[in-house]
C-alpha cells in the first residue's frame, strides 16, 4: 500500500480548521492534522501545531525508535534537549532513539513531521 493522496487545498486556511484534532494529553496545548498516512507501514506526514504559550517542560522529552523528519513551517518553537530555539525555516532529520523535547513556544508554531514507524532500530 501507498500514502494516501489528496488534491491540492491549504491545510492552513482557516476554512480548514475543523480538521485540526487537539494531540492527547496536549489538548490545551498542540493539536495536529494528518496530511498523509499509509495504513499498512503507520508512516505518515502531519502538521503540528503549537498554540501560544504552549509548554511541554512538566511532560519532559521523548524518543521513539523510528527516524523522523520536521520542518519548521512558522513561529518560534524552543527544544529543551538542544537548548535551541527552531526557528521559521529550520529542519532536522532525527535518527531513531533521539531524544527532542520538551518544547515550548511563545508566539506558536506549525511543524511539518514525516515519520517512520516501520524503519524501528531492532
Amino acid at each position: 500500500m501507498t500514502k494516501s493522496t489528496i488534491t491540492y487545498w491549504n491545510p492552513l486556511n482557516s476554512t480548514n480548521q475543523e480538521k485540526w484534532r487537539p494531540i492527547k494529553n496536549l489538548e490545551e496545548m498542540a493539536e495536529e492534522l494528518t496530511l498523509s498516512i499509509d495504513n499498512e507501514t503507520g508512516e505518515y506526514t502531519r502538521l503540528t501545531r503549537f498554540h501560544p504559550g504552549a509548554d511541554t517542560m512538566l511532560m519532559g522529552g521523548k524518543s521513539h525508535d523510528y527516524p523522523e523528519e520536521i520542518f519548521i513551517i512558522s513561529g518560534r518553537l524552543y527544544d529543551q534537549a538542544f537548548d535551541l530555539w527552531l526557528e521559521t525555516g529550520h529542519y532536522a532529520s532525527r535518527p531513531p532513539g533521539e531524544a527532542h523535547g520538551p518544547f515550548k513556544t511563545e508566539e506558536g508554531c506549525v511543524v511539518l513531521e514525516i515519520s517512520f514507524p516501520n524503519k524501528t532500530n531492532e
